[in-house]
């Protein structure tokens, strides 16, 4: 089994597309399970997938009629475990759907390949993967080929947009979602319309982009997503030793909930130093605002010195 992770838009999906087409011809049976966290909310889900993918590696659709998901289990052992078999699970993020569709090296035949994507790490350190890959972000060449592919369909900036092709890179920070998104916004459009655009997300985040980030974060509990965003307001960039010492003084178990945002791709750490990307900082910062657009003192953190200033010079102040 191999365990592919890494944050939300970053390209989990194009990978094991690419694999796919790559060496499916290598495996006489194939199944390719998409958005699986979607798709196994209830057991009924799960056993949906279940079904797929029986169907997906007999070679006769409709062999067995699953009935529920403890027969499902029994189905896979029994139909698949002399089967040589090429199984794509993309976005897991709960244990459960490992246990029920791909529980055990032993339920598939010698030689069968499973490749898992999530945005949780740990829950494919606790399935005991073989081996784990974290896709990176794009570096600033392959960011600029991709966001230049969207938005004029060529692997270079147009004439006079080179230097706002490379605003667009910076902003993005490699995460191939938002280039994929950018740069499609900005297809056929002029230089004052890529300059009002730009100019519009240093203060609003795109939407589109926002929602796939804010997908990972809704998972999170309430404490992990409390340290979430103080990190992305305030400690973004912070040692981790002192990020745990201001943490553990707001009644926090920093040291958990540093380890928990780490296992979730909301965050690295780097020569001790606390990494997080620019547009989940950025996402952070809109949920706060979002808490009351129009009364400062109404959000649970303030980030501008004139609304602190005001705040607490009106006393406004939420207690």
């Amino acid at each position: 089994m191999i365990g592919i992770y890494g944050l939300g838009g970053i390209g989990m999906t194009t990978i094991i597309t690419a694999l796919r087409n790559k060496i499916s011809n290598q495996f006489p049976s194939i199944s390719f399970l998409t958005n699986v966290s979607e798709e196994s909310i209830k057991d009924s889900d799960i056993l949906k997938l279940q079904q797929q993918l029986i169907d997906d590696t007999l070679a006769i659709r409709g062999q067995l009629t699953l009935k529920n998901i403890h027969e499902g289990v029994k189905g896979i052992k029994d139909r698949l475990s002399s089967k040589r078999v090429l199984v794509f699970l993309d976005d897991i993020d709960d244990s459960r759907q490992l246990e029920h569709l791909v529980g055990k090296h032993s339920w598939f035949g010698h030689g069968s390949r499973i490749i898992i994507t999530s945005r949780k790490k740990y829950l494919l350190t606790a399935h005991g993967v073989d081996c784990m890959y974290e896709v990176d972000k794009l570096n600033k060449e392959e960011a600029l080929q991709l966001v230049c592919s969207y938005a004029f369909k060529q692997l270079f900036p147009g004439k006079g947009y080179e230097d706002l092709s490379n605003q667009v890179v910076r902003y993005v920070d490699g995460l191939p979602l938002a280039l994929n998104v950018l740069g499609s916004l900005l297809f056929r459009k002029g230089v004052k319309a890529w300059k009002s655009e730009l100019k519009k997300l240093e203060e609003v985040p795109n939407m589109e982009i926002t929602n796939v980030l804010e997908i990972s974060y809704d998972g999170l509990d309430d404490m992990h997503k409390r340290i979430f965003l103080d990190i992305a307001c305030f400690l973004k960039g912070s040692d981790v030793e002192a990020t745990t010492t201001v943490l553990d003084g707001f009644g926090f178990n920093a040291e958990s909930g540093i380890n928990a945002l780490v296992d979730r791709c909301f965050i690295s750490i780097s020569k001790e130093v606390i990494k997080m990307h620019d547009l989940l900082s950025q996402m952070g910062k809109e949920i706060v605002y979002k808490e009351c657009p129009s009364k400062p003192g109404e959000r649970s953190r303030l980030l501008r010195y004139m609304e602190v200033y005001r705040v607490l010079t009106r006393n406004t102040v939420r207690l």
